[in-house]
Parts: C-alpha cells; sequence; structure tokens
C-alpha cells in the first residue's frame, strides 16, 4: 500500500511539476525564496505592534522564532530518520521533470521546511490576532499554499512532502499559539 502511494505521489508530482513553463519560472522562484518574504513579516511586525503593543509583540516575536526553530528542525529530523529522497535525487522521476533551480538541494525532502513554516507562521498570526485584519488573514493562506506549491513547481518536493510540511505547520502554528495565549494569561505583561 505504501509503495502504492509513492507511485501516485511521483505521478501527481510529475504531472504538477511539468504544468509549469520558463515564462513562470522566475515567479516561483521569487515565491519559494525566503529572503523575499521578508516585506511580508516586516508588515506582520507591524501590524501585530498596532494590535498588541510593545511587550507583548516582542513575545509574539520569541514564539515566532521558536515556532520556525520547532518546525524547521522536526523537518531536517524527518529527512534523515526517513530518507526519502527529493524528486531531483530521484532516479525514476528525475529524466522527466523540471528542475528550475540550478541545484537541488539535499538528498532527502521528507518534509518540506519551506512549507512548514510558511503554514506555521502564517496561522500562528491568524490564530493570535483572531478576526483582525481579514484581508491579511486571506492573503497569508494564499501565501502559505503559493509557497508550498513553489516546492513541486521548482521540483525539489514530491507532493505528500509538501501536505505533510503543511499540516506539521498547522498543528505547530496551533500549539504555538495555544502556548503564547497561555504564556500571557500566566505571565501577564
Amino acid at each position: 500500500m505504501l509503495e502504492e502511494l509513492i507511485k501516485y505521489d511521483k505521478e501527481l508530482f510529475l504531472f504538477l511539476n511539468n504544468l509549469g513553463n520558463p515564462t513562470f519560472d522566475g515567479f516561483w522562484m521569487f515565491v519559494t525564496n525566503k529572503l523575499y518574504a521578508i516585506p511580508l513579516y516586516f508588515l506582520l511586525f507591524i501590524l501585530t505592534f498596532k494590535r498588541l503593543g510593545a511587550k507583548k509583540t516582542l513575545l509574539f516575536l520569541v514564539f515566532v522564532a521558536l515556532l520556525i526553530t520547532a518546525t524547521d528542525q522536526l523537518s531536517n529530523f524527518f529527512k534523515y530518520c526517513v530518507g526519502r529522497l527529493r524528486p531531483c535525487h530521484d532516479e525514476t522521476v528525475f529524466p522527466f521533470m523540471r528542475l528550475v533551480k540550478s541545484y537541488c538541494g539535499g538528498k532527502f525532502g521528507y518534509f518540506s521546511a519551506h512549507a512548514a513554516n510558511a503554514f506555521a507562521v502564517a496561522f500562528f498570526f491568524i490564530h493570535v490576532l483572531g478576526s483582525k485584519f481579514r484581508y491579511i488573514r486571506i492573503f497569508l493562506v494564499f501565501w502559505a499554499f503559493f509557497v508550498a506549491y513553489s516546492r513541486i513547481y521548482i521540483g525539489v518536493h514530491f507532493p505528500l512532502d509538501v501536505l505533510t510540511g503543511a499540516l506539521i505547520g498547522l498543528i505547530f502554528s496551533w500549539l504555538f499559539a495555544k502556548l503564547y495565549i497561555f504564556a500571557l494569561y500566566k505571565f501577564p505583561i
């Protein structure tokens, strides 16, 4: 059953990855580059500061840093424990795919840290700030999905790598939001 799931995952990867064309490659490379998210993070910082004030925002930033560290390190742990090859290192897939990046990345890819981090940050913000900033919340959901899909598009992750990363990000965002709210309740600032 696992072998069949992996077979379908590879077929779905090849289908999605081969939908791309050079006209859109630059856009997806932009989306997948973590440095281009800095303006978004700065905007989130400003909105958080306006909503929560200085002390709560500082605590918020500490929790975001811990959240990203947790999802990132868990991803590294899984990559080496599971040992699933990235598509660009998988000889059964590589000849039929598009590798948009000039390099592939590490040998193993289960699960996507980009997807986990994007979903974790987006939904942590949504959980903590609640119903305020409706349009920002909608944008964050789309941003997280775009970042996750970009990993398939550029050829460095299978769909299950991305889906697992997104689910881990969602779980951790909820957990860290609860911990943040608990910390505010237990140690009011």
